[in-house]
């Protein structure tokens, strides 16, 4: 079932410079339990595309529907995750988890017993009464991500998550999110410049070409039920990965 559909949209926005043509007539669907993956080259539109999709920028024409309405402001049907992990110090890390409960006023009993199933369930609940500097990286961004799963969106938006950790737990961390999203059937585009690392992730890869951004190749990824780790060892990895650096406009 499809959950997420770009229709002839195109981006432009003013800048010092004069008008930019960020994207032109993007066109791709999104079904939901979907991992999606957006790579390109610096400039090509691809945080863009995020920021379109939760509502906090509107498209100068056509038109992106979740679930067959339109979006036309901001929407509380989607999760952002970030670069950084953005976790309050100050904040233990079960409070840290509930915090998108307390800013978006779900915080009811039953979402708060939910959140507390998926820190349990995800290997956070021994530590739930730490703070952000007493644990590693990797667990942070579970955190993160358990933060944002905890309001329950429809589709997750994932900006270049992986990219302020360090190589070895970039790859421990994107098998985890991968594992957690399975597991709990979620929506996700993810926005990464790394191709092994979209390739790892996904089930569908869209690639856009240079400034202004149009869709140059949308790739299905045969082995969809093979995890990260696992991916990378497959012949097939390597295909797709020469397939891609082809088609970038580099």
């Amino acid at each position: 079932m499809k959950i997420l559909k770009f229709e002839e949209v195109s981006l432009t926005y003013q800048s010092s410079n004069g008008e930019i043509e960020a994207l032109k007539n993007i066109n791709f669907d999104v079904n939901a339990g979907e991992l999606v993956s957006i790579v390109g080259i610096s400039g090509s539109g691809k945080s863009s595309l995020l920021s379109l999709v939760s509502g906090l920028i509107k498209p100068t024409k056509g038109s992106i529907y979740i679930n067959d309405n339109i979006i036309k402001n901001i929407t509380n049907k989607t999760g952002y995750m970030l670069q950084k992990d953005n976790l309050l110090n100050w904040r233990t890390i079960e409070k840290n988890v509930m915090l998108g409960l307390e800013i978006t006023k779900k915080n009811k009993k039953e979402n708060i017993e939910f959140s507390k199933k998926l820190l349990k369930t995800y290997g956070l609940w021994e530590f739930r009464n730490k703070y952000p500097n007493q644990i590693s990286g990797g667990m942070r961004q579970r955190t993160a991500l358990i933060r944002t799963l905890s309001i329950k969106p429809e589709i997750l938006l994932l900006d270049e998550a992986f990219s302020a950790l360090d190589y070895q737990t970039r790859l421990l961390v994107a098998n985890d999110v991968f594992n957690i999203l399975k597991k709990e059937n979620k929506t996700a585009i993810i926005v990464t410049h790394d191709i092994t690392e979209a390739l790892s992730m996904s089930d569908k890869i869209i690639i856009l070409s240079k400034r202004p951004g149009t869709v140059k190749l949308e790739m299905e990824l045969e082995f969809k039920n093979i995890p990260p780790l696992k991916r990378r060892e497959e012949d097939l990895f390597h295909k797709y990965f020469n397939k891609i650096w082809k088609e970038l406009d580099i």
